[in-house]
């Protein structure tokens, strides 16, 4: 015990003889030579500024001294006098060595996250923030444990901040805010939250609240996805096509198929024009669902809607159709794919193929076969079937930008 406290009693000498000294850094070069005369004097001095009884410290001081960036990986993450001597390194050296300096506080959060002082990153990163030093990098890392102890009033603080400073945020800070509200039951204060995260963001509240609802999607977590959408216009934002599209496929994913209709209905009544991502996430979730016959009904819709189908589209559709037993919708769907000059791929082929060959139309199946090999260089490709499918499912990430442009684009 003796031990312990003579040690801490060491920790606690150097930090507060260290604080002393750093206003000096500029004039005290803590040379080898220079550390080894403190053995051997009473005092220090450099210029007109005189340490007397420094010697008493040296075994501490020079540890200082030897290794300056020592502090960031080796302070103990719970001692808030070293949280300060940090600090005040941080502020010394940012302007000559800003890198050098992120690099070191990215270190020191990690520390300070790992040993589950999340409270003391935050006041270090908000120290730094107020002297016009954002380090984003520790910030998702302080993100990223926060969200894994399910801390949400810090996470949304934390989040609020990098919105403030960074803007465009990445799809990890979304997921990690959802991943922090797994365990809350509190709907009125995540309301509250969000409200003020929409706020924070205008003019892009309908951007940002669109990617919350999602992120909560990824996370399994339904009802808080459908409770942020449902108050999206108390927070003075309005729902857009890609906010229907987010939801209605949340709804699909958890296999709520009448619901999803429903979303759809009030969608066409708010005055939204559905997309082709709309419709192919329908035709999707009906097609995992076995609603076969629902697929005919919105692929009708989608054509008199002047909607037209795209490679995705029809691909699923084939691939239900034939797989059901349905080879002559299947046939008809592939006819008229060709038709719209949408170039079929080999996987199109050979799925038909399988399915022919299966239905005992071995002769069809095998014209099918040359005629995929005749025009082999023509087909669709692993690359076209990957740009559109970034395009028209929403396994992706919906982004800064508006998914309905990048459609068009495709």
């Amino acid at each position: 015990m003796g031990s312990f406290l003579n040690g801490r009693f060491s920790m606690v000498a150097a930090s507060r003889c260290f604080k002393i000294l750093l206003p000096y850094k500029g004039t005290l070069i803590f040379s080898s030579s220079l550390v080894r005369g403190l053995g051997t004097h009473n005092y220090f001095t450099s210029s007109s500024v005189e340490f007397p009884c420094i010697r008493l410290f040296y075994p501490i001081v020079s540890k200082f001294a030897g290794n300056y960036n020592s502090l960031a990986t080796q302070a103990a993450p719970d001692d808030e006098g070293m949280a300060d001597e940090f600090l005040n390194q941080i502020l010394g050296t940012y302007q000559n060595r800003p890198d050098s300096s992120r690099e070191r506080c990215n270190v020191y959060v990690h520390k300070l996250c790992k040993a589950g002082n999340l409270s003391m990153a935050f006041r270090l990163l908000q120290s730094l923030r107020d002297k016009n030093i954002f380090v984003s990098a520790a910030y998702n890392k302080l993100l990223a444990a926060a969200a894994e102890r399910n801390q949400i009033d810090l996470s949304f603080q934390v989040f609020k901040d990098l919105l403030v400073f960074h803007r465009q945020l990445s799809s990890a800070c979304y997921l990690n805010l959802a991943r922090s509200c797994t365990n809350t039951n509190d709907c009125a204060a995540l309301i509250r939250y969000v409200k003020q995260v929409s706020e924070l963001a205008f003019p892009n509240s309908t951007i940002v609240v669109n990617r919350i609802i999602f992120a909560f999607g990824e996370c399994r977590q339904i009802e808080k996805a459908l409770l942020v959408f449902n108050q999206m216009k108390g927070f003075g934002c309005n729902p857009d096509v890609i906010t229907y599209n987010t939801i209605l496929d949340i709804l699909g994913r958890a296999g709520r198929v009448d619901e999803m209709i429903h979303e759809f209905t009030s969608m066409k009544e708010a005055g939204f024009a559905p997309d082709f991502i709309t419709y192919n996430t329908l035709l999707n979730h009906f097609r995992k669902a076995g609603r076969l016959d629902m697929c005919l009904v919105f692929f009708k819709e989608m054509g008199d809607s002047g909607v037209e189908p795209d490679f995705l589209t029809y691909r699923e559709m084939i691939e239900a159709f034939g797989r059901s037993g349905n080879t002559e919708v299947a046939l008809r769907l592939f006819s008229e794919m060709k038709q719209r000059k949408i170039h079929p791929s080999s996987y199109i082929y050979r799925s038909l193929i399988d399915i022919l060959k299966k239905a005992g139309k071995v002769d069809l199946a095998m014209s099918f076969l040359e005629e995929m090999n005749l025009y082999i260089s023509d087909l669709s490709g692993s690359k076209d079937f990957k740009r559109k499918h970034v395009h028209s499912c929403f396994t992706t990430d919906i982004g800064i930008l508006d998914m309905r442009n990048r459609g068009k684009q495709s």
